[in-house]
């Protein structure tokens, strides 16, 4: 039998706060949020005067980041190389993106969950969303 290691509500709470904390103190506000080993959503904050449409970009970006297990930005800068990009339509869920912003989270080698940001230019929700993904790998 199988056994699967996840993040769980308690994790996804220190990564939401840490980021919050972060976008707080740089006066910004972002969605967060934090998806289990497969990409479905445990918890998720947007905070006040964050854009809406980020609240399924953000989870999105989670779940990209640990169905791929790689950086959501990974899988669109794949996706749009000049000579061995692809369609990112052709994974087959709509879900898939690549705006970077989602990270997987790894512990002892293993894909425990993701964090993702969304709402602020991609370099910015990238930096927010890798803080959240150190608290979480400490």
């Amino acid at each position: 039998m199988r056994q699967i290691t996840s993040l769980g509500q308690k994790e996804a709470q220190t990564a939401i706060e840490a980021i919050k904390n972060k976008a707080e103190q740089e006066g910004k506000a972002c969605v967060i949020a934090v998806g289990d080993s497969q990409g479905e959503l445990i918890a998720l904050l947007r905070m006040d005067n964050a854009p809406l449409s980020s609240v399924v970009i953000a989870t999105n970006k989670a779940w990209t980041a640990a169905r791929e297990r790689k950086p959501s930005g990974d899988i669109g800068r794949a996706s749009r190389d000049p000579e061995n990009g692809f369609d990112i339509r052709n994974y087959g869920d709509s879900r898939y993106l690549g705006w970077g912003g989602g990270f997987p989270v790894i512990i002892d080698g293993t894909i425990v969950g993701s964090v993702a940001v969304s709402g602020l230019p991609e370099a910015e929700d990238e930096v927010l969303a890798k803080h959240g993904v150190q608290i979480l790998q400490k």
